[in-house]
């Protein structure tokens, strides 16, 4: 089982790669043609969100006390199956 710092460390990681997802996303929904542009900033949006919860929820688990974090733990874990569930349907529809 992981200790505080180590999954925080991972989740930071995890979160910097999806943040790099999102961005290449976010390229590619500039180029598109412009009536799917529309759809695609939306998607792109509402990554940018789900990744804001993330990060949100991994900053509440990184200042919570060594008892209360594992509770935290599986917060952080849905929201990061929501974001990465979200990317790769993003992903799947951009291509």
């Amino acid at each position: 089982m992981p200790t505080k710092d180590e999954y925080i460390r991972k989740m930071h990681s995890k979160l910097d790669h999806c943040n790099a997802e999102i961005d290449k996303l976010a390229a590619k929904a500039s180029q598109s043609k412009a009536e799917m542009r529309a759809e695609y900033d939306q998607q792109v949006k509402e990554l940018r969100s789900k990744w804001e919860e993330a990060k949100n929820n991994l900053e509440r688990l990184q200042s919570a006390g060594e008892g209360a974090w594992e509770d935290m733990k599986a917060g952080m874990e849905m929201a990061w199956n929501a974001i990465g569930e979200a990317v790769d349907s993003a992903k799947s529809r951009f291509k």
